[in-house]
């Protein structure tokens, strides 16, 4: 069956949800989301915690109402969302194969926004040796299997390690002792972990370099900074804080990747090389919260409604790049219209002094007053790139304690 949208969003988290509710309500057409999950709302369906913003009485949300809430308002809209739904390809520059319980289908769209949010790497990916026992968990994996259990029967397992060092270690830490698990310890790599971890023993400096057990963990060696070598007795590990976007229909469509994040090169606009097609949320760079996906998602209304009123679509652009500590910069290219630019650190740095550069010319320098940290990335207003030479070569963004 061949059909034809005006907006086909894949990907019903929160910035596709954020994208679908305002694209319908301010005239876009038909707008249709497209999600592979049973359920509509993304990752925070699983949060338990708050965190999410607030209710209209000011009661502060978790991550299921959350959910629930965005979905809700794509729907009263007017945006059409379907779940069990998956995209398996391309069928044109801005036509897509669907697979649904109802059967195979081919959509048309005017315009094509990816939110396919980002995903966790698990054990096998962070190339951690050691067999394949019962107990080994991504955070997601641990809050889905939370939900579905009785927290306290055992299921889980009683005694547990945590990988990594920034707000899902610190969200895990949580999970778990919710679900009467005792921890540990938190192994992380980074010299100094996220505030509030200090509740539990952290061996900062510290990698997991061998699982122990056959059918069920039964501890995790380690290795420390100074070569120390150890283990932690436990049934469960749980992997947390390595995010990579889920790109693979960027992939497939043959869209150039942004170095550092590996998520689709887009500009200020979330347009990518594509005409038509608009990237938008975690699927850009990783992992950030949901109200910053929101965000963008909302944003990227304002680009469709400009490639549907006939503005231009944007012939490539000034590629921007990260350098040195700085892990990565989004969006990583520079468009006709100033944007803020969001920058992530790989280690801690305090108050560092950033610079930019285009074709070995310096065109700012600035020392922060705060503090970059590999789990929180910080917004830079369009000030930073103002001096760029839209004709010129790529720009590096640096960093010097």
């Amino acid at each position: 069956m061949n059909r034809t949208v005006d907006v086909l969003v894949v990907g019903a988290g929160p910035a596709g949800l954020a994208a679908a509710a305002r694209l319908a309500d301010t005239g876009a057409g038909h707008v249709e989301v497209l999600e592979r999950e049973a359920v509509a709302g993304g990752t925070p369906r699983h949060c338990l915690r708050t965190g999410f913003g607030a209710d209209a009485s000011g009661r502060a949300l978790d991550g299921p109402a959350y959910a629930r809430r965005a979905v809700r308002a794509a729907l009263r809209a007017g945006a059409v969302v379907r779940t069990g739904t998956s995209v398996t390809g391309w069928a044109g520059p801005l036509a897509l194969d669907v697979t649904s319980p109802s059967g195979l289908e081919r959509i048309r769209a005017r315009a094509v926004v990816l939110a396919t949010g980002a995903r966790e790497r698990p054990r096998s990916a962070r190339l951690v040796p050691g067999t394949r026992p019962a107990g080994v968990l991504t955070s997601g994996e641990l809050q889905r299997t939370v939900l579905r259990f009785d927290r306290r029967d055992g299921s889980v397992g009683r005694r547990a390690v945590v990988v990594g060092g920034g707000p899902g270690a610190r969200g895990a830490v949580r999970t778990l002792r919710g679900a009467g698990l005792e921890v540990a310890a938190v192994v992380t790599e980074l010299s100094v972990p996220a505030p509030g971890l200090r509740t539990v023993p952290v061996l900062a400096g510290t990698v997991v370099t061998e699982l122990l057990g056959r059918e069920r963990l039964t501890g995790v060696a380690v290795r420390g900074a100074d070569r120390r070598t150890g283990v932690l007795g436990c049934d469960t590990v749980v992997f947390t804080d390595d995010w990579i976007p889920d790109h693979e229909l960027v992939r497939s469509r043959g869209l150039p990747l942004a170095g550092g994040s590996r998520g689709p090169l887009t500009d200020g606009r979330f347009r990518t090389a594509a005409r038509g097609v608009f990237a938008v949320g975690n699927l850009l760079r990783g992992v950030e919260p949901a109200l910053v996906a929101a965000a963008e998602g909302r944003s990227v209304a304002g680009a469709v409604h400009e490639l549907f009123d006939g503005r231009p679509w944007p012939s490539g652009g000034v590629p921007v790049t990260a350098l040195g500590p700085l892990h990565w910069v989004s969006p990583g290219l520079l468009g006709p219209e100033a944007a803020p630019l969001l920058v992530r650190a790989e280690r801690r740095l305090v108050r560092p002094v950033l610079t930019v550069a285009q074709d070995g010319v310096l065109l700012r320098r600035e020392r922060l007053g705060g503090t970059l940290s590999p789990w929180r990335s910080v917004r830079l207003g369009p000030r930073w790139t103002g001096r760029t030479d839209p004709a010129g070569g790529p720009v590096t963004l640096g960093a010097e304690e």
